[in-house]
């Protein structure tokens, strides 16, 4: 719940900046979730980057009966996020500024919130949480959520590196004179990923940081668009070369401001999100994409020096991050998708030098594991299988954990909780099922029920919990075992005896996951897809 704003004066006023291109269907939305914000935002600047649908005249239309509204129409489309919001940025008249893109809202008492957090502070910068929305949904999963756990003032963004992890400029409210004194603006033109140096050059300023555990901006995400936004439309390389680009003139600006701690943590987070992140999608792209994806991610982490590969070296995105400079040609795609998954799996094998130090593979054993023989038992990349073998009513999860060079064995694995939850409604189906892990050789086993009554329609994830003997718990995915006949889709009784459709799948990040469909329609699916087998 956001507290009851201070009074509002000119000096505790903000401008917010809407940007949009042909997305009439939204931008009134999110131009009147500005303007509800209250008396606190004293104009909302609506950029129209030379839209061709009716999105100028709907802005006109809100700002015949709205003061406060003023829409500006770029004559030319720049092909970017960039030049609409500088365009919006040279027109604010009010002491502070937010940014809103067209296809998102803020929620309500976001500005008055951030707005005195940064007046009480003296803060240049306030920032709050911001949530991803997934629609149709509704969904929400927050975004950077440690950075915003609690109310804070840092005085200095050095103080707290992780920072520069947040890259998004429309959670944040700026103080207009700070941004205008220091030159601050984003790359103009087509240049995705343009908020990563927009940051950049903010965290360069040093300024005052304010931060607030409230909700202030909700973004919409929206994968089955016609027009895909652009981190999520990934498929072409160029998207990755941007944002590789993006994420080097980040760290070059960072350095060059003197911010050495700051441009080391942009270079570790590039490695923990971006990378991780791409290689995950790695195994759905062509054998170009592939290629191209690694030469250049290959020259762009040869950049990287010594310090900013020392710190916790088996992280999974810097092991992926070696791994590709070890390697000249794509290798071991699937182990890297799993190990870039999260919370990351290493599967085997588990290879060891002729030493017995272990190292990634026996064609890779330049790349070494050693580390991972002292890191605690709970952040290492263990790796579960996962074998779904449904029946009518109910199905059997079978499970085994893998041995990780014998930290699995001298921790004492005691029990592993199995939990459903939809990821559209975040809804569990059950309480976690507690199954004890028996030693199988050198892994062990577990097997349990899964009641199909429990399921609602939806996509549901696994997840998994492992306790350990001395009380230490680690959360992990499964890796889908396919091949076995247990991804088929089927027909099955749901709560109260109706029929639904359930077809297991593997995920993007190679983890088991299962489709839930409903009634007489999910059945029809079936039938259909099974028909068109046999006739082609």
């Amino acid at each position: 719940m956001h507290p009851p704003p201070p009074p509002t004066t000119p000096d505790r006023q903000v401008a917010v900046v809407v940007i949009g291109y042909d997305d009439a269907a939204h931008v009134t939305t999110a131009v009147r979730s500005a303007l509800d914000q209250g008396p606190v935002v004293r104009e909302v600047i609506a950029v129209d980057d030379c839209s061709t649908d009716d999105s100028a005249a709907r802005l006109a239309g809100l700002a015949a009966g709205e003061p406060r509204l003023r829409v500006v129409r770029r004559r030319v489309n720049s092909g970017g996020c960039g030049s609409p919001r500088n365009t919006g940025l040279d027109r604010v008249t009010a002491p502070y500024v937010m940014f809103l893109d067209s296809d998102d809202v803020l929620p309500p008492g976001a500005a008055g919130t951030l707005c005195a957090a940064a007046d009480e502070a003296g803060a240049q910068v306030a920032g709050g949480l911001c949530v991803r929305r997934e629609l149709p949904g509704g969904r929400e999963v927050p975004w950077e959520p440690s950075l915003y756990a609690a109310h804070a003032v840092f005085e200095r963004p050095a103080q707290r590196p992780r920072l520069v992890h947040d890259t998004l400029c429309v959670n944040k409210l700026y103080r207009t004179d700070f941004l205008r004194a220091h030159g601050i603006r984003f790359p103009e033109g087509r240049f995705p990923y343009e908020d990563f140096v927009f940051t950049a050059r903010v965290l360069a300023a040093r300024p005052r940081i304010a931060v607030v555990p409230d909700r202030v901006y909700v973004w919409h995400v929206r994968r089955a668009a016609g027009r895909l936004s652009i981190s999520l439309d990934r498929a072409d390389v160029a998207n990755w070369r941007a944002r590789v680009e993006a994420s080097r003139l980040a760290h070059e600006i960072l350095l060059g401001s003197g911010q050495k701690e700051l441009a080391r943590a942009a270079r570790a987070k590039f490695l923990d999100h971006e990378l991780r992140m791409y290689a995950r999608e790695l195994g759905l792209r062509d054998a170009a994409y592939r290629r191209d994806w690694w030469a250049h991610t290959r020259a762009y982490l040869a950049e990287y020096d010594a310090s900013d590969w020392a710190h916790n070296p088996t992280a999974p995105g810097r092991l992926i991050g070696r791994i590709v400079l070890a390697s000249p040609e794509p290798a071991d795609l699937p182990r890297l998708r799993d190990l870039a998954s999260r919370p990351a799996r290493l599967l085997p094998p588990y290879a060891r030098a002729a030493d017995g130090t272990p190292v990634w593979s026996p064609g890779l054993p330049q790349v070494t594991l050693e580390p991972l023989l002292t890191r605690p038992v709970h952040v290492l990349p263990l790796a579960v299988d996962a074998d779904l073998r449904p029946g009518t009513r109910t199905a059997v999860l079978r499970l085994r954990l893998h041995e990780l060079y014998g930290r699995v064995a001298r921790a004492g694995p005691e029990a592993l909780e199995v939990e459903w939850r939809c990821r559209e409604t975040g809804r569990a189906a059950g309480p976690p099922t507690p199954v004890r892990p028996e030693p199988d050789g050198e892994n062990w086993r577990a097997a349990c029920p899964v009641r199909w009554a429990a399921f609602g329609a939806g996509t549901w994830d696994l997840r998994l919990r492992l306790r350990f003997r001395e009380g230490a718990g680690r959360e992990v995915t499964a890796h889908a075992v396919t091949g076995t006949g247990g991804l088929r889709r089927r027909a099955v009784l749901g709560a109260g005896h109706t029929v639904v459709l359930v077809q297991p799948y593997t995920t993007h990040s190679g983890a088991l996951a299962v489709r839930v469909a409903p009634g007489l329609r999910g059945v029809l699916s079936v039938v259909r897809g099974r028909l068109r087998r046999l006739l082609h």
